[in-house]
């Protein structure tokens, strides 16, 4: 088996194999589409000798990787790689994981780990085999949904190898840049809940102004284009595959039927498949869909599947009924289009449009922009492929009017500034969360965000003088919320320095705020450290950011942050006493176990293959100069009493010590020269020979022959009588 590594995923490849040998795990977060999945099996395949044991959400997933990979390299399996869902594992007994013997564990989509039952499998494994190296590959790590937890802080503690956005991908060409298509369907059922709402609210002021917005609303929506003008006009294959997205299978029996009439003028009689988990015929119907070779338009009707992991080749397009809030489907969704393109212009209808989406196109077009502002910051516009894509958007005037009827028919302005003004009394602070929702049913997260938006200008609205000194007199922060949060972080950062003397901050430690909240502070290092060595968005601001804290203490590095900091500690020991000779026990009076890190720096360097923390080439230069002793103490001791031994005989020209010698330093040459006449003590006189003491398992294990050998080189005698002396010597030279 042989197969190339596109250029992205080789360099994601060589990053992730030094992180797996400096630091044990990995992360990869690529966009669908980019081939993530081959980064595992080209570590599969360059370690042979290796058991892989590789997670993923679902057997049909790996399945579809194994036939990409059979497709690229003519095999379709790794003989070292044993496959196991999330699912599977949760289940395992101790016995089953014992005959896993994993040394290397992919987590594959790892953003799923944090579900709860599926986390337990996973931590459970990672407990079973510490040692084994782990790569996580996914296209995000952030569980949006899910108080978005950072699965990549919390499983590979921010060791990410490779870090690119959907918007990069597409920038460099790694992607193809797709025509994007927006409308709505099915606006009828939000228009009429907004007109039951303008109706049954209780001031006149606000019922009119809702109307007048009801009714522009109205005309925006009337005036947008028509679905099957929509697809008639845009969609360019007449004959190609496109995948459906839809919520239900109901859903999706009712978009079967509608779009009958939406494509009539394209196709009036589409092949039609459908695959969803409940149905045993969902495999047969891809395998059709995907060979499908007719003139007749292909439709994929997906309910749940196709999300992840999966690339269909030759797709022109996705569709997107789906109603979703959550960003990982929405990007694994358009992604399908855009991984798996038949050559052409890929095509992204998307038709629900969801106002409460919380990555939507907006969000790729500002992910596009950062990226082709970054090249060019650095010189390097030849990485600059696509610097924009076709948006045709029907909706964004629908969208502007919808925010502003939802806010006039949300409440009046007092009674927000009210509920706003009470969460602060009680919190502090201004920090609420979109979802928040009051006792009387408002959402005063949400209100606030439109108030910076219409003081911002983005969105159209009025807000006085005496509205803003009343929102800064309750704490509004009126630039970005995230911003105010890293002043927050740095802040107490900052406090911890000056009462600690450093940053070098536990990943879970959390501190009080002035408000009495507590701030997870070794998340946030954590977190700075690893936006600062991946990102590619370091704007001025964010250059001054990284000044201020490493102003205050701030180590990019925690690990050569903690070498650095014993290894001086080490070296002042060696300036005070002449030598590294301390106990494995030896603690400094701040606490430092420096005795233990230089034991585990020994054991460090014998190691071969093995996980942890290596030592370089420069710091194992360093620490000889400052007279490290690589050997383990009782090594160490038994060399330097031979290196005396060997003085004696030089001298004397005999190796006959008296009992009581010491040489000039105090070390009790005559005892020691004794100790080792023991060596021979158990071995009868009938079975000495060279292979007999060489394999004698009576003998102290710590002795080995070549030291035998040693004393016999400069005159060792073994106190017995010049006969049974000549006779060891000899089997002991072998003449």
């Amino acid at each position: 088996m042989s197969f190339q590594l596109f250029q992205h995923n080789q360099t994601a490849y060589e990053s992730a194999l030094t992180l797996l040998k400096k630091k044990g795990k990995a992360a990869v977060i690529h966009p669908t589409g980019t081939g993530k999945s081959f980064i595992g099996f080209r570590l599969a395949e360059d370690y042979p000798d290796k058991n892989i044991c590789w997670l993923s959400p679902s057997e049909y997933i790996y399945k579809t990787q194994l036939e990409n990979l059979q497709r690229e390299s003519g095999d379709e399996k790794l003989q070292n790689i044993c496959f196991l869902t999330y699912a599977r594992l949760m289940n395992m007994n101790e016995d089953e994981l014992e005959e896993l013997a994993a040394d290397y564990i992919i987590l594959d989509e790892f953003h799923r780990c944090g579900a709860a039952e599926w986390g337990k499998g996973v931590t459970r494994l990672l407990e079973r085999y510490p040692a084994a190296l782990v790569l996580g590959l996914s296209a995000t790590n952030i569980r949006y949904l899910d108080n978005c937890r950072d699965m990549a802080d919390e499983l590979f503690e921010g060791n990410i190898a490779s870090e690119m956005t959907l918007g990069e991908a597409i920038v460099r060409g790694i992607l193809p840049s797709p025509l994007y298509v927006t409308s709505i369907y099915g606006y009828q059922s939000m228009f009429q809940k907004m007109q039951e709402r303008t109706e049954k609210a209780k001031s006149q002021l606000v019922r009119e102004e809702a109307k007048k917005q009801l009714d522009q609303l109205h005309r925006a929506l009337r005036q947008s284009m028509g679905l099957q003008e929509l697809f008639k006009r845009h969609m360019k294959q007449k004959t190609g595959r496109y995948i459906v997205f839809c919520s239900s299978i109901a859903h999706m029996e009712e978009m079967k039927e509608q779009s009958k009439l939406w494509l009539s003028e394209i196709d009036r009689e589409p092949h039609i498949y459908t695959i969803y988990s409940e149905n045993q015929l969902s495999g047969k119907e891809y395998k059709q869909f995907k060979e499908d070779d007719s003139e007749h338009l292909k439709l994929l009707f997906s309910v749940d599947m196709l999300n992840e992991g999966v690339h269909v080749d030759g797709v022109s397009g996705v569709i997107l009924f789906r109603p979703t809030i959550s960003p990982i489907i929405y990007k694994q969704q358009i992604g399908r289009a855009l991984s798996a393109s038949d050559g052409s212009e890929p095509v992204i209808f998307d038709i629900v449009n969801n106002f409460e989406n919380l990555y939507n196109i907006e969000s790729l077009q500002d992910e596009v922009q950062n990226a082709i502002s970054y090249y060019r910051s650095i010189g390097q516009e030849q990485m600059i492929v696509t610097r924009e894509f076709q948006i045709v958007d029907e909706v964004r005037d629908c969208r502007q009017l919808f925010e502003i009827l939802q806010t006039t028919l949300s409440a009046s302005w007092d009674m927000n500034y009210q509920v706003a003004k009470r969460y602060y009394m009680e919190h502090g602070n201004l920090l609420i969360p979109r979802t928040y929702q009051s006792k009387e049913g408002y959402y005063p997260g949400a209100w606030l965000n439109t108030q910076r938006r219409i003081r911002k200008g983005s969105v159209a609205g009025i807000l006085t003088k005496e509205q803003i000194n009343k929102l800064d007199n309750i704490g509004m922060v009126w630039d970005s919320v995230i911003d105010y949060m890293w002043e927050q972080g740095y802040e107490l950062a900052k406090q911890y320095y000056e009462e600690q003397g450093h940053l070098d901050i536990p990943v879970k430690y959390t501190t009080e705020t002035a408000a009495g909240d507590m701030f997870p502070l070794g998340k946030w290092i954590t977190t700075q450290r690893k936006y600062k060595n991946t990102s590619i968005l370091l704007q001025e601001y964010e250059k001054e950011r990284i000044h201020r804290l490493e102003a205050i203490g701030m180590v990019w590095d925690a690990i050569d942050y903690r070498w650095e900091a014993n290894f001086q500690i080490a070296k002042q020991y060696y300036e005070e006493h002449g030598n590294l000779d301390m106990s494995t026990k030896y603690v400094t009076e701040d606490g430092i176990a420096v005795g233990r890190w230089l034991s585990s720096l020994r054991s460090e360097r014998k190691k071969k293959g093995g996980a942890g923390t290596c030592v370089s080439e420069e710091q194992i230069k360093r620490l000889d100069e400052i007279g490290m002793v690589w050997e383990s103490k009782l090594e160490y001791q038994w060399r330097k009493a031979y290196e005396a031994a060997c003085l004696y005989y030089k001298n004397n020209g005999h190796l006959t010590v008296p009992h009581e010698y010491k040489t000039e330093d105090g070390f009790q040459l005559g005892r020691w020269v004794e100790r080792q006449r023991t060596l021979l003590t158990k071995v009868s006189k009938e079975k000495l020979s060279t292979e007999r003491i060489s394999k004698d398992k009576s003998m102290d294990k710590s002795i080995r022959y070549e030291r035998i050998h040693l004393l016999n080189q400069i005159g060792m005698n073994w106190g017995r009588t010049a006969a049974e002396t000549a006779y060891i010597v000899a089997a002991m030279t072998d003449k």
